[in-house]
């Protein structure tokens, strides 16, 4: 039986969609990491204040937190696996809000995505605080002294020259709401930076993208 290409169609996109969006998968089976940094001054501009989260107060002084490293396929991720690995106490998510801004951001990256890795929480902690001490945040963001508007591709360019070992298609930024939201480096099991896959990349094409400043 010949089937309509509308009907071929609709069972590419949703066999994309599972692919992509599939829970419960089978600690341990992934093909690279997603490591995400996102700009925490954006983040608390758009959604954190809203929150009274702690890692927008003065004291504060985020510039690029970690947002999660996160376990993918070379076509989709996993989320929220199959583990028997004990959950993080709250002394280990604690530990990690000098880089994650708070404890509870960093219980969501393991339920989400550290489930996904085969390692103990304790292990992906570990791992991710490597993945986030590898690469160089550049510092020159965090000198400005009031909101700016500038191309997305500005901070993929610096992020390439203080991190040599990268090459573009390592690398992408993405925006949200106008501004600057991520920049996902695309990195091996044992942390070497690697291409992208084509669903990781989401090149933000702004170039009036809006920059707000460490407070």
């Amino acid at each position: 039986m010949r089937w309509p290409i509308a009907a071929l169609l609709t069972v590419a996109t949703l066999t994309v969609a599972t692919l992509a969006n599939a829970e419960g998968e089978r600690a341990g089976s992934f093909d690279y990491y997603v490591l995400s940094l996102s700009w925490s001054p954006n983040w608390c501009a758009t959604e954190g204040d809203a929150r009274n989260s702690p890692q927008c107060t003065d004291e504060a002084d985020f510039g690029w937190v970690l947002h999660g490293l996160w376990p993918q396929y070379n076509r989709g991720w996993p989320s929220f696996c199959r583990t028997s690995e004990p959950p993080p106490t709250r002394t280990m998510t604690a530990a990690m809000a000098d880089i994650m801004g708070t404890s509870g951001l960093a219980w969501h990256a393991w339920n989400k995505h550290g489930s996904c890795s085969g390692l103990s929480a304790a292990g992906y902690y570990a791992l991710a605080r490597e993945a986030f001490g590898r690469i160089k945040r550049p510092e020159v963001f965090r000198k400005l002294d009031k909101p700016v508007r500038l191309p997305a591709k500005l901070i993929e360019e610096a992020f390439l020259k203080d991190n040599p070992a990268l090459e573009p298609d390592m690398l992408t930024v993405t925006c949200k709401d106008g501004r600057i939201q991520e920049a996902r480096i695309c990195l091996s099991r044992d942390l070497t930076p690697v291409p992208c896959g084509r669903d990781v990349v989401r090149d933000c094409t702004m170039k009036d993208a809006l920059l707000d400043p460490v407070r």
